[in-house]
């Protein structure tokens, strides 16, 4: 029997779906975890959410998204850490132990700079997260990002921005559509014994059809899953492996259609 024990669906696999559709989908298909997003969650209302989350059984591998540090004002910093601050509240609410991090795209042509309000944002909600039982996963971006979504682009810089914290509170997450291509992968990810809080996977189909919308289901590009994924364990994560697709091509697919597929590929290929 394929063993599904550490999978999770990430609902923006399939984008069209409700939270309560999304419950229902890995109640049907026997997928123990989902990967939440927030604007889902409060389409539905926390309260509700939580109430449905924990009726369904199913498991929160991670809260999506907090981060978004840099600003061009303090004033819009300061808001930008009480969002922080309550996406953490949310993330303890609805069960989950981490809190994903994109940390902020680039503020003006400051390169050095945004990337010191990531440092001094996370700072400012560390000890919140670890008050309430969060860790705060920082998911480095691929490069092409750097601009627009996130100024920590590698899995060094996640790494050592990490290090300055508590590894009860702060730590890396892994994500293969980011990260394949760095030819320090293996050694970074060795650094990271302790550190690894989430483990995210798609594939790199080529040509890539677009920056934001162009990963696909894994097999169905050039990404060593099963390698990633060997020194990821070896590394000591232990914890949910989240399926996260942004495709139109899957998005308009039936969901149920995309998780029997997704189930088949993630034991074929992860």
């Amino acid at each position: 029997m394929a063993d599904l024990s550490r999978l999770s669906f990430n609902q923006i696999t399939v984008n069209s779906w409700t939270l309560r559709e999304a419950l229902g989908g890995c109640a049907r298909h026997g997928v123990p975890a989902i990967g939440l997003w927030r604007d889902r969650v409060d389409a539905m209302g926390l309260g509700a959410a939580t109430k449905l989350v924990k009726e369904s059984g199913i498991a929160v591998s991670s809260l999506c998204r907090g981060g978004g540090f840099p600003a061009a004002t303090q004033d819009e910093r300061r808001k930008r850490i009480e969002n922080n601050l309550r996406a953490i509240d949310e993330a303890a609410a609805l069960g989950t132990t981490v809190l994903v991090l994109v940390c902020g795209a680039l503020v003006g042509r400051d390169l050095e700079g945004s990337r010191n309000m990531v440092v001094e944002g996370i700072a400012a909600i560390e000890t919140h997260a670890r008050e309430r039982g969060i860790k705060l996963g920082i998911e480095p971006l691929h490069p092409m990002y750097a601009a627009d979504r996130s100024v920590v682009v590698t899995v060094k810089q996640a790494r050592e921005i990490a290090a300055r914290f508590p590894p009860e509170s702060v730590g890396v997450v892994v994500d293969v559509f980011h990260v394949w291509h760095d030819p320090d992968l293996y050694s970074e990810i060795e650094k990271l014994q302790g550190r690894i809080v989430g483990f995210h996977v798609s594939d790199w189909p080529v040509p890539l059809p677009g920056i934001l919308m162009g990963r696909t289901m894994m097999g169905d590009g050039v990404i060593e899953l099963s390698r990633i994924r060997s020194a990821v364990d070896k590394a000591g994560y232990a914890g949910p492996i989240e399926v996260e697709i942004f495709n139109q091509k899957i998005w308009d697919q039936p969901g149920d259609q995309v998780l029997e597929l997704m189930k088949r590929r993630f034991v074929e290929c992860v």
